[in-house]
């Protein structure tokens, strides 16, 4: 297996810390607004990784933080008119409905900011006393000049960070790339007492603190969005290094942008979607599908016509599993070369940096297959069980019982006006034996057809 690792911008081969164990810990929300579809991307991605890993016989502990206290958060309670817990509590239950509908497992582990306080303290504290931070009017900050590697995960020198267009000047700083580890508290907003006076933690530290509280100093994959890479990746590898010589993560992993319809999403633009937003248009498996079927690192561009086509897509995979009864299958764990074939194909694509787009191609042939009215019973039935098994690696078919009942209504009315076509072509070759047949076989079960100057008509009988 080889993972692209953003800090070396190679692929690596992965080989994890303790065999047969993975620790995984992949940035979460801050939770001071229902998170957008570009977020999504990112928590369906990894849990992805996560099922993948575990259908491959590891043992994963997956790590995912909750942001709860933030300048967003405090703005937001603001505009509200209430607290900041308030805005956190509402929010974060938002957050866990709305990745549950995406068909998301819950983490291992997905602990808030605000409980772990004590030891985001002793971690600043330790920082002070070693060097690496000191404090200035309050306010606690990492200096970035006592560290050689800072900037090496993002690639972002140093010198590359004085004040600017995108670097705030302030004056309180050894240097302008140093950043805040201890906000010193404004009047009105939350505060905890520390040896710097009361203040609040940076968004920085938060996540060092719970990615070794759950996984250990060291870890072996961290993730996120590619906007996090800098400045808060950098700055989370830079407490690492500081406080025990060691990178933070192993693998640092990070998936594109996602664009609305070419441009990038703002609320300026008005072109900003929530997760829920999509939620209430679309189907979760559909949204999952599109996600899925580009490579986790390109930039990927959201539209209404690519929905549609990933829910289309979806349909036929129902469809294949239906043309062969799947629900009364005999399960079978024997297959035949090709479908072994087929098997380590998805292996291989998701074995080189999670190559979903080609796995995805795979759970394509193995549709086919399943439909094809020519390949024999027992093959097709076989083709049909791998797909719902590597279907459900990439977090499909979470609800196939109920997915496979629910279009049974429309098919039975496409397959009663294709039978009415069948009718209508014998009267046209003066077949009147098999026209009366299926008009009589028709009768028997209910529904009527009357041969009309206009062609054949049909309705249910009362």
């Amino acid at each position: 297996m080889k993972i692209y690792n953003t800090q070396t911008r190679t692929k690596e081969e992965f080989v994890p810390l303790i065999p047969g164990k993975v620790s995984l810990y992949a940035c979460g929300p801050t939770v001071y607004n229902y998170f957008h579809i570009g977020n999504a991307r990112a928590f369906t991605f990894f849990d992805v990784v996560r099922r993948y890993l575990e259908w491959r016989g590891y043992e994963v502990t997956y790590v995912q933080n909750i942001t709860d206290i933030d300048d967003k958060i405090i703005e937001q309670a603001i505009d509200e008119k209430t607290g900041f817990e308030t805005v956190a509590d509402k929010y974060t239950r938002a957050f866990l409905e709305d990745t549950m509908a995406l068909g998301i497992k819950a983490p291992h582990h997905q602990p808030r900011a605000t409980d772990v306080m004590q030891e985001i303290i002793a971690l600043i504290d330790t920082l002070v006393q070693r060097g690496f931070a000191y404090e200035a009017g309050g306010d606690v900050y990492f200096d970035t000049q006592k560290l050689p590697d800072y900037g090496k995960l993002s690639g972002k020198t140093i010198e590359e960070q004085l004040p600017g267009a995108r670097v705030a000047e302030n004056l309180q700083k050894h240097h302008p790339a140093d950043f805040t580890l201890w906000k010193g508290s404004k009047p009105g907003e939350p505060k905890w007492q520390s040896p710097w006076g009361e203040g609040r933690p940076g968004w920085h530290t938060e996540c060092v603190v719970m990615g070794q509280k759950y996984l250990g100093e060291s870890f072996d994959i961290h993730g996120g969005g590619v906007d996090l890479i800098f400045p808060h990746h950098e700055n989370e590898q830079a407490q690492a290094l500081a406080l025990t010589g060691k990178p933070l993560a192993r693998y640092w992993m990070h998936n594109g942008f996602l664009n609305i319809e070419g441009e990038k999403m703002s609320k300026s633009l008005n072109n900003f979607f929530t997760a829920r937003d999509v939620l209430q248009e679309y189907d979760a498996e559909a949204i999952r599908f599109f996600f899925l079927s580009k490579h986790y690192r390109s930039p990927i561009d959201f539209n209404r016509d690519i929905i549609a086509e990933s829910d289309k897509a979806l349909k036929n995979f129902y469809q294949a599993l239906r043309a062969v009864d799947y629900q009364n299958l005999p399960r079978s764990g024997v297959l035949d070369p090709g479908l072994e074939n087929l098997k380590q194909e998805f292996i291989n694509a998701m074995d080189d940096d999670f190559n979903t787009a080609k796995a995805v191609a795979v759970l394509f042939d193995l549709s086919h297959k399943a439909r094809n009215a020519g390949l024999p019973t027992q093959q097709r039935q076989a083709a049909a069980q791998l797909l719902v098994e590597l279907g459900s690696v990439l977090g499909f078919f979470q609800h196939l019982e109920h997915k496979l009942q629910e279009d049974i209504p429309n098919l039975s009315k496409a397959l009663i006006e294709l039978i009415v076509e069948y009718r209508a072509q014998a009267r046209a070759d003066k077949n009147w034996t098999l026209s009366d047949r299926i008009r009589d076989d028709l009768a028997s079960l209910g529904i009527e057809l009357k041969d009309t100057p206009a062609g054949i008509t049909w309705n249910l009988k009362d």
